[in-house]
């Protein structure tokens, strides 16, 4: 592992040269990290969870802000990673399986959660970016990695026909991902083209609809969560589900303060079980990745979820 705390480690163009031989030479030391990492302790209703995401690059989406390839750099962002991961409030990671595997050979990621990025196919610009195929992880590699799960992005766009197909997939996915008691994190929005470009719809209203439409895919939700957007009217969309739900940080234009604010107010609401914050945290506007997660982290005050008691089994 870098030593992140070295400013001379960060800035040696080799630090990372270890992670290209071992893919070289030993290709089965991905999975071997795999199998020797110590499992996150498991799930619990009385506490809410934080998770990185880092599964940008990977849909082509490289901007933060108005910095156009901020995520261009790997060496860079395995950097940030590694700082983001060694705060012990972080609960685990969310990424496609390029930064996944570097991050295992790494052992960046003892006792986390472990979501992997299933469809990357809508490539960001792409005239076909609503047929979001899945060319990520599939539910079978994630159960051999020991992973929690899986996460979709799922557009549902009204005016274009390859949004059946993609629900279509979605659903399937949702399945695999069941059969093998793993959780669906599933990311829905209701989503336009706009001037040859994608733009989701961030409206409560169109929130909720969608809620309604991913919540049913799939032949069981019984693994189903949910990544939402941090909107106005917050308290509606959170009575459209009774699924697990995970706060999306996403790339917010608010002043740090407003988009932490927003955030805390967020976390207090039943249903919500924790956050999924890429961007926001590992591209901070001060650059100071440690603060930024560290600041994020104290939403959470003292971690338990304050929202809920779990339903006794009746006898």
């Amino acid at each position: 592992m870098t030593d992140t705390q070295n400013p001379a480690a960060l800035r040696d163009p080799r630090r990372y040269e270890q992670l290209s031989a071992l893919r070289l030479e030993r290709p089965g030391a991905v999975l071997e990290a795999a199998k020797a990492r110590t499992p996150h302790p498991g799930l619990r209703a009385d506490r809410q969870n934080f998770i990185v995401a880092a599964d940008h690059p990977a849909r082509g989406a490289l901007a933060v802000g108005p910095q156009e390839h901020a995520m261009a750099d790997r060496r860079d962002l395995l950097d940030r990673l590694q700082i983001a991961l060694a705060n012990p409030a972080v609960d685990g990671i969310l990424a496609s399986p390029d930064i996944m595997d570097d991050l295992l050979l790494l052992g960046a990621l003892d006792g986390k959660l472990v979501f992997g990025s299933m469809n990357r196919g809508g490539l960001a610009g792409s005239i076909n970016e609503i047929d979001d195929r899945f060319t990520g992880h599939t539910a079978a590699a994630l159960a051999e990695l020991g992973a929690t799960g899986g996460k979709m992005l799922t557009r549902i766009c009204l005016g274009d026909p390859a949004t059946v197909a993609t629900l279509e997939a979605t659903a399937k996915a949702i399945d695999s991902l069941a059969e093998r008691g793993l959780v669906a994190m599933l990311e829905p929005f209701l989503s336009v083209w706009d001037n040859g470009r994608v733009r989701n719809d961030l409206s409560a209203d169109a929130v909720i609809k969608s809620v309604g439409i991913a919540s049913a895919l799939g032949s069981t939700s019984a693994y189903t969560w949910m990544k939402l957007p941090v909107v106005p009217e917050m308290e509606r969309v959170m009575a459209a589900t009774t699924m697990p739900t995970v706060l999306l940080g996403g790339d917010p234009d608010g002043s740090p303060d407003e988009v932490f604010s927003s955030w805390e107010a967020a976390l207090a609401l039943p249903g919500v079980r924790g956050l999924t914050v890429g961007r926001t945290l590992l591209y901070p506007k001060d650059g100071d990745v440690a603060a930024a997660v560290a600041t994020a982290a104290s939403l959470f005050s003292t971690r338990p979820s304050t929202n809920s008691t779990t339903p006794k089994a009746q006898d």
